[in-house]
Formats: structure tokens, sequence, C-alpha cells
């Protein structure tokens, strides 16, 4: 069993992520802490309050004190967390639908655990080693109240409020219904943009759109853009560690763009900049003109992360790094992903530029995704071998970091499981849509017939 997958541990609430599930998260997660304090946060999902009650209750018994910070951005969580000096469980599913839930374990400086972590974490949950304490030694809890609000304050220092509120911006904004809702409009609006929203409610249920920022979930927005004349257009996922743009048109903005145009405003010669095996050509294009160096890790943000502080210790500059989903990392100013800081450093570079010329030098590259669903993990690992097959059988360059890449020099496909949904995921990328299309259903018509047999 893999308790931890790319971004946390999730599934479907009641169901594969159980309360009992979660309790002995929070045990293992806590008995591997030791620590006398332990906050808890959660996103706006319906089963989140059921959850967060669940993970309380297994960290009070193991000794640790439990502070509930509420329905919380996971990057307001974190910046709590580094403040406070003490680690988090936070109950969230990130960009899954509405009837999903998971877990992502914060450390104490307020960063992702790092894959080792994890895994000692997971070995203590499978052999149910957990430390329990004696009736009069449990943890308390209590509420804080606040976490929103100082997270808020502290990005209003850590970004150029002068030089973007000078822009005078409207800035149209879709939290998605998520927890941004409670941060993101008042963080834009004290930044001195005009604000206009969509989905702005905090509703588990999602009513609106579902959680994740893709272009199909998005209509209201681009036309919210275009109807209030917008200069930008940005959306969250459900717990706003992301955020996508759209054009002062109210045109989509490939999120492998954005990070290729915030990318060329931080990097410097001599730099590394780490992302994940679906790479974008854009991302490549700008390092090589710069000069910095790129690495590559299997899909992930606890991947990203982990390979970000190895190479911190080891001396390197890694002022950026990310995934082309919406989650950039600013490792200076903390190291996670930050929906709200992502939007403004793009706002920062919207001050002598509209956001259709920042981005239009990564124009040129089309990407298609394409989700195979699967049933059970031997048909899981039918899809696989059918995947290994035809990547074996291809003269392009294969990469296996992480699933298997094709490179073709003009393309680029790529075919592997998700780390968080029963699918096996295909991206594709070329500089012609039709190319970019065309391989991603080559995979998906091969992974759908042996689904069909």
């Amino acid at each position: 069993m893999k308790v931890f997958g790319s971004s946390g541990t999730r599934g479907v609430a009641n169901e594969e992520l159980t309360p009992a599930f979660v309790l002995n998260v929070a045990k293992a997660a806590g008995s591997f802490w030791g620590a006398e304090r332990v906050a808890v946060a959660r996103d706006t999902r319906v089963t989140g309050r059921m959850l967060v009650n669940a993970a309380a209750s297994g960290l009070q018994s193991v000794g640790s004190d439990v502070e509930r910070l509420g329905v919380t951005p996971t990057p307001a969580a974190q910046a709590y967390t580094d403040d406070e000096g003490i680690p988090c469980v936070v109950v969230t599913a990130s960009h899954n639908p509405p009837e999903y839930n998971g877990v992502k374990l914060v450390g104490p400086d307020g960063v992702e655990l790092a894959v080792d972590e994890l895994e000692r974490i997971e070995n203590a949950f499978l052999a149910e080693n957990f430390e329990p304490v004696s009736w009069d030694a449990v943890g308390d809890d209590h509420d804080v109240d606040g976490a929103n609000r100082r997270y808020v304050e502290e990005l209003l220092e850590k970004v150029d409020r002068e030089r973007i509120a000078d822009a005078d911006l409207t800035v149209a904004l879709d939290p998605g219904h998520g927890a941004g809702a409670h941060t993101s409009p008042d963080f834009f609006r004290e930044l001195g943009c005009d604000v206009v929203t969509v989905n702005a409610q905090p509703d588990g249920h999602f009513p609106g759109r579902d959680p994740e920022p893709v272009e199909e979930n998005l209509g209201d927005l681009g036309r919210l853009v275009e109807a209030a004349d917008a200069d930008v257009g940005v959306a969250h996922d459900g717990d706003a560690d992301r955020a996508i743009f759209f054009d002062e048109h109210g045109d989509y903005v490939e999120g492998d763009a954005t990070l290729a145009a915030l990318a060329a405003a931080e990097l410097e010669e001599g730099d590394t900049t780490v992302s994940a095996v679906n790479v974008s050509q854009r991302l490549v294009d700008v390092c090589d003109e710069v000069g910095a160096d790129l690495e590559l890790t299997p899909i992930g943000s606890t991947r990203i992360m982990t390979r970000i502080r190895e190479l911190q210790a080891e001396g390197e500059n890694v002022p950026v790094a990310g995934e082309g989903n919406g989650g950039v990392i600013f490792p200076h100013h903390r190291l996670n992903r930050d929906g709200a800081y992502i939007a403004a450093k793009f706002l920062e570079l919207l001050a002598e530029r509209s956001a259709s010329e920042v981005v239009d030098p990564y124009s040129d590259y089309y990407n298609v995704r394409v989700n195979v669903e699967y049933e059970s993990e031997a048909e899981r690992e039918e899809l696989l071998s059918v995947v290994e097959e035809k990547a074996r059988e291809s003269d392009a360059d294969l990469t296996t970091i992480d699933g298997y890449r094709l490179d073709y020099g003009d393309a680029w496909v790529l075919a592997r499981p998700s780390g968080t949904e029963p699918v096996v995921r295909v991206y594709a990328e070329a500089t012609d849509e039709t190319r970019a299309r065309d391989l991603a259903d080559e995979f998906g018509e091969a992974l759908r017939a042996a689904r069909a047999e």
C-alpha cells in the first residue's frame, strides 16, 4: 500500500479517505514529530470538518496540543506554522473533485515534508507504530483566530505594492469556492487593484465549477474578464496554492507560459531551476537563453521541493521553480506554492506590459492532456504495460524519471499514472496543435482499447 502520493494522500471522502484513516495518519505524524503543538487546517470541502476532527483526535492521543486554524488556504497554514515553529496537518484535496479529500503534512519550517520523512511516517502508519500517551497527558485543542489575516498582511510586505498600485489594474478573480475566497479578494484590493469576482463564496459543494483551474472549468472567468474590461483574470484551486491566468482579452493563458514568463523575470546566469518531467519546452528555452540549469524530478510538489532543498544545501541559487499547472515556487519567499503570491508576482510584470504581451514570447507551443481512468490495481498495471510497450517501440528519446516521456525534437509526449487520482495521464506538447493532439490521442486510444479488453 502506498499512502502518500505526489502531493499528500487523497481519496473519496468517507470511502477511501475515512475518519479512521485520517486518525491513524495523524497519530503516525504526531508520533514522528513529537511536538507539543500542532496546527490543523482545512479547505472548504464539506467533509473537511469531520476529517479535521479525526486528525485533531489522533494528534491529541499522542500528546500534542492542537491549534485549529479553520478554513485556511494551504499557503496561509504554512505561513502560520513557519512563524510559530510548529508542524501542521492540512486537510485538503487541492484541485480534486468535490467528493475527494486529503491530508498534506507540513513541517515546523512551513514546508511540506520531504520524501524520506513521509516514508518514515508511512511506515509507522502501516505498522500502526504510534506513541499514545496516558489519559492525563492527552493534548488540548483550541481555535486560532486571525491566521488568514496574518497571511494577507505578510504577503503585502513581500511584494512590490507600489509598482502594482501604480499600474491601476482591474483583476477578475475566481477563487473557485475554495479557501482562497477568504483571502485573495482582500489581498488584491489592498494591493490597489479594482477586483471583480466570480465563484467567490466559500462552498464545499463547488457549485460554480470544479476545483481544478483548467481551461474547461474557467469559462465564467474568461467572460468576466471581457465584461469587466479587466487587465487580467486569476483563478485558484481548492486550497489556493496555485494560480492560473487569463489575459486582458479574456483568453486562457497556458500555465507553462506563465511559468516561463515568471522564470525569465527571476533567473540569471548560473542559477538553477527545478521542474517536473512534464516540463514544457518553454522553460527549457528560458534556461538556455539566460544560462541557467534545469533539474527535472518526478511530478508533484513534494518531489520538486525536496530537490530544491537538496540544491540549496549544495549552495545552488534557486530563485524560481515549479510546474506548469499554476504551482510556481519562489523559494526566497517561502519553499511552497502560494497562489496569491504567484498572482502578485505576475501583476508586477503587468506594470509595463499587458498580460498578453508578457506571455507572448512563450505562446508558440500547444499542450494537450488526456486522462484514462482505471478501476483496479490490476487494470492500472495493464495500462502501464501498454504504455511501456509503446514507449520501448518508439524511436524517440526516452526518459523514465516518472512514467514514460518520449522526446521527438519537435514535440514530446508523456504517459504516467496520477499520484492523486485513479487515472493514467497523457501529456503532449508540440509547436503544432494537430501534432500535439495526435501524440496524446495515440497513447489515449491505446490505453482505452486496453481497458476495454
